[in-house]
C-alpha cells in the first residue's frame, strides 16, 4: 500500500533509539525525508546511516527538548532544509517509581520532558505547517494516561497531559488541514520492558526464557486479548497510517495499540 509521503519531511524526536527509531525507519520507508532526532551524537548518526544503507533519505537534528535552547537547536536545523510536514513527537523518559519515592523535583522533571518538550516543538514547527495549509502532529502517549496504575504516577499523568493537549490542539487548528492525534501504546517489547521482566521473573520464579516470561508477565501483570505483548514496529505503522492522506479525517483521535488492554465504549 502507497502511504504517498514521497516528498514529505518528517521530524521524529527521541528517534535515536527504540519506538522513535522504529518510527523513524518506517516513515523513510515509506518515502518520507526522516529528521532524526537525539541527544546522543552517535547514535542518532547510527539511526541516519541505516536509513540510508537502505536508500531513504535521512538527516540528524541533535539537541535537548528540555530547554528552550535544545528546542530552538532542533527545530532550526529540521527546518534548515525545508519545511516540516509531519512532527512525531515521540522524545520522553521514566523512571520505576512510586508514590512513596517520587519527589516534586522529579514531578516537575518529567513534566518537563514528557509533556513541555511537546509544547516546545508544536510551538516552533506548526506555525510552518500553516504556511502550507497541511500537516501532521502525531505526539506519542500511553494506555496509562487513560487507565492508570499505582506505580509511575507522574509518568501516568503525563501521558494524560499529553493526550489532553493533543485534543485541544485539534480544536486550534480546525480548517487549518493540519490534524493533531495521538498513539497510545500499551505494553511494547524493547530492551528496557526486556530488562523489567527479567527482574520480575526472578523474583517471582518464572525462569530466563523470554517466550515464557513474557506469558506469564501478560497473564499476571497487562493482561489484553492479545496473549502477548506489542512490538515496535505495529506502533509505527499507526503513526504512518496517522501521517498519510489516509487520515485527512481523523483528529483530535486517540490510536490505542494495546492489544485491548484499555477497554473502552
Amino acid at each position: 500500500m502507497d502511504f504517498k509521503l514521497a516528498g514529505r519531511r518528517a521530524l521524529v524526536t527521541g528517534s535515536s533509539a527504540g519506538l522513535g527509531e522504529a518510527i523513524a525507519v518506517m516513515l523513510a520507508n515509506e518515502g518520507a525525508h526522516v529528521i532524526v532526532h537525539g541527544r546522543n551524537e552517535n547514535r542518532t548518526n547510527a539511526v541516519v546511516q541505516r536509513i540510508l544503507e537502505a536508500g531513504g533519505a535521512a538527516e540528524a537534528a541533535l539537541g535537548d527538548l528540555a530547554t528552550d535552547e535544545g528546542a530552538d537547536q532542533v527545530a532550526d536545523r529540521a527546518l534548515a532544509g525545508g519545511p516540516i510536514h509531519i512532527l512525531v513527537n515521540n522524545a520522553g523518559f521514566y523512571a520505576h517509581t512510586t508514590w512513596s519515592n517520587t519527589t516534586t523535583r522529579d514531578w516537575l522533571e518529567v513534566y518537563n520532558v514528557n509533556v513541555v518538550s511537546y509544547v516546545r516543538m508544536i510551538q516552533r514547527i506548526v506555525p510552518t505547517m500553516k504556511l502550507q495549509g497541511w500537516g501532521r502532529v502525531i505526539n506519542i502517549g500511553g494506555g496509562l494516561g487513560i487507565q492508570p496504575i499505582n506505580d509511575l504516577p507522574h509518568y501516568n499523568a503525563t501521558l494524560a497531559a499529553r493526550h489532553n493537549m493533543s485534543v485541544s490542539l485539534a480544536r486550534q487548528l480546525n480548517g487549518t488541514g493540519i490534524t493533531s492525534n495521538v498513539v497510545a501504546p500499551g505494553a511494547i517489547m524493547n530492551p528496557g520492558v526486556e530488562q523489567w521482566l527479567r527482574q520480575e521473573a526472578a523474583g517471582k520464579g518464572w525462569g530466563t526464557d523470554l517466550e515464557v516470561i513474557e506469558r506469564q508477565a501478560v497473564r499476571e501483570l497487562v493482561p489484553n486479548d492479545a496473549h502477548r505483548f506489542g512490538r515496535q514496529e505495529e506502533v509505527a505503522a499507526a503513526v504512518v497510517y496517522l501521517a498519510s492522506r489516509y487520515a485527512d479525517y481523523v483528529s483530535g483521535a486517540v490510536l490505542r495499540v494495546d492489544g485491548g488492554t484499555v477497554r473502552s465504549i
